[in-house]
């Protein structure tokens, strides 16, 4: 289910060894081989140092970082790669990589939908690394954290990770080397608002729910944006959006994940 992020522990590894991984991850797609295994395209990288890394030891932590986020169980893998590695504009793409990212990361997750939703909602004042400590504490005491969190230095760590991935998807902005962002003027693109209303539809079938469901704020959208975007959605013909009081009824074109986000990326053309 989607909404697993929050029945999982927060661990320390992928946001101390890597942050948005989107040069990284955009050099793997242009060399994936469909007809190839995950395995076997992992083991082409490896052997080819795909990434230009100092260290075999980096690049399989770069893959594994990678396959944790990047090749989703719940089936939707090869039409993550049909959108991403389309020529739909960076802009775009990289959207849909960020969603992928905060929902394999819970601390990411909870980070943007607990904290910096409600921050962007009330007032938007700096976020710092002080910000992601206070909130990485708070899970430490609320015993959401998983494996060795004790050292001050770890946590430093992994909060410097997690606005510096924040900051590579646009969700912050600021000087790379300022420990100051700023929560991003919210922005998605309707192609990937329709990628990302598919996703979720596979698991919530409920138009009501759907609008309201805790993903959209991962874009710091609330009821209201995300109806105007499937009110533009619709216009567009990437949806049938009909709402009639609390009956909210929301279909697409077809049910193929895969034939959708072809669909998606042809509007580049």
């Amino acid at each position: 289910m989607i909404s697993e992020t929050k029945t999982r522990g927060y661990t320390v590894t992928s946001l101390i060894k890597s942050s948005g991984l989107l040069a990284d991850m955009r050099l793997l797609l242009a060399a994936w081989d469909e007809n190839k295994t995950v395995e076997e395209n992992f083991e082409s990288a490896l052997r080819q140092n795909l990434f230009g890394k100092a260290s075999r030891k980096r690049v399989a932590d770069l893959l594994y970082v990678i396959k944790r986020r990047y090749l989703p169980q719940d089936g939707s893998d090869r039409a993550f790669r049909t959108f991403v590695s389309s020529s739909l504009p960076s802009e775009i793409t990289d959207r849909v990589l960020y969603y992928y990212t905060a929902l394999a990361e819970p601390l990411i997750y909870d980070f943007v939908t607990d904290f910096l939703f409600e921050r962007y909602l009330i007032y938007n004042q700096p976020i710092t690394i002080q910000s992601a400590l206070d909130f990485i504490q708070e899970a430490i005491r609320q015993e959401k954290t998983k494996g060795q969190w004790e050292s001050e230095n770890t946590r430093e760590r992994v909060a410097q990770g997690l606005l510096a991935t924040l900051r590579d998807f646009g969700v912050l902005e600021g000087v790379v080397r300022s420990s100051d962002k700023r929560i991003a003027e919210p922005r998605l693109h309707i192609l990937a608002f329709g990628y990302i209303a598919f996703h979720i539809k596979r698991c919530e079938p409920s138009g009501e729910r759907l609008v309201n469901h805790p993903n959209w704020r991962l874009f710091l959208l609330g009821t209201r944006q995300v109806e105007r975007l499937l009110t533009e959605a619709d216009a567009e013909g990437l949806l049938t959006y009909q709402a009639a009081g609390s009956v909210i009824r929301i279909e697409f074109p077809t049910l193929d994940f895969e034939e959708y986000s072809h669909a998606l990326t042809a509007r580049a053309f």
